[in-house]
């Protein structure tokens, strides 16, 4: 699985979440919105990754939801 665009797709979804005023709530939202649109592996390859040197491109804003609702992004079912 190709992580630069897992990453660029990731970067995507929280530029859009960025401008939300609750930072909390963004964060819901981007690990949300990950959670519904993206298959198992696209999460799992994601998250996987979280753990790497090179993980530099991702915004910080992504990095902290993907931290935060781990658990719930590696769940299989919605």
């Amino acid at each position: 699985m190709n992580t630069e665009h897992l990453v660029h797709m990731a970067n995507q979804i929280g530029a859009f979440f960025e401008s939300f005023p609750d930072r909390q709530e963004a964060k819901k939202g981007i690990a949300d919105h990950i959670h519904k649109f993206w298959e198992p592996r696209m999460r799992l390859g994601l998250l996987n990754m979280l753990n790497k040197p090179d993980t530099h491109n991702l915004a910080e804003l992504v990095r902290e939801a993907l931290l935060e609702h781990q658990t719930s992004l590696q769940a299989i079912r919605h």
